[in-house]
Parts: C-alpha cells; sequence; structure tokens
C-alpha cells in the first residue's frame, strides 16, 4: 500500500518560504496525481494545490495563487510544494494525498485514497 511521509513544516515569519516535500513508499508514483491539502484548527480541509500524474496539469487555490509552486520528480518519488510570502492565514496542517490517476488531478478531497500523516506549517512573528 503506498504511504505518503511530508516533512519541511516549520515555524516562520510573515513574509518568508518554506518547501515542503511528500515522498512515497514506493516506487510507481508517475501513476498517480498529487493534492496538498491544509487544515487550520476549526477550518475543513481544503485544497491548496495539484499536480497531475506525469506533471501536466497543474492547479491552485486562488489564495496561493502566485506564491506557491508544485512540482515533482518522479525520479525520487517526490513531490513538493515551494511555499513563498507566507501569511499568517496560510498556518495549517499540510497534508499530501495521492490519487492513482494519469490524466489530471483534483483539488477536492474525496477522490485521494492515500494520506500522509501531516506537517504543520505556522507563520507568525
Amino acid at each position: 500500500q503506498l504511504q505518503l511521509v511530508e516533512s519541511g513544516g516549520d515555524l516562520v515569519q510573515p513574509g518568508g518560504s518554506l518547501r515542503l516535500s511528500c515522498a512515497a513508499s514506493e516506487f510507481g508514483l508517475d501513476y498517480y496525481a498529487i493534492g496538498w491539502f491544509r487544515q487550520a484548527p476549526g477550518k475543513e480541509r481544503e485544497g491548496v494545490s495539484c499536480i497531475s500524474a506525469r506533471g501536466g496539469r497543474i492547479n491552485y487555490a486562488d489564495s496561493v495563487k502566485g506564491r506557491f509552486t508544485i512540482s515533482r520528480d518522479n525520479d525520487r518519488n517526490t513531490v513538493y510544494l515551494q511555499m513563498t510570502n507566507l501569511q499568517p492565514e496560510d498556518t495549517a496542517v499540510y497534508y499530501c494525498a495521492a490519487q492513482r490517476a494519469r490524466g489530471d488531478c483534483s483539488r477536492y478531497v474525496s477522490p485521494y485514497n492515500y494520506w500522509g500523516q501531516g506537517t504543520q506549517v505556522t507563520v507568525s512573528s
């Protein structure tokens, strides 16, 4: 069974940057679309970005467009989320998730079958 492990979360000041990584436990990640989600206390989990299996389709939430960049390295079985100009409202636990799909990706929670344990991102001065 595919396992995902997120890393890279930290405490950062407003305006700072972080790069999150999502590492898969097995090869063949190029069969999976990957989504990045976040959940702040008391709020629903929201889709931040997603990338299709081969990287041809990418989607961002309006709240992060121009600040976050998703990418993947299928040879390394890893997907990244580069986050810049972080703001306090970006504070949340960030999760990556995988869906076996080739052509597209989704920022909705329901299509995803495999989830990581999450990594905390805190933006505060």
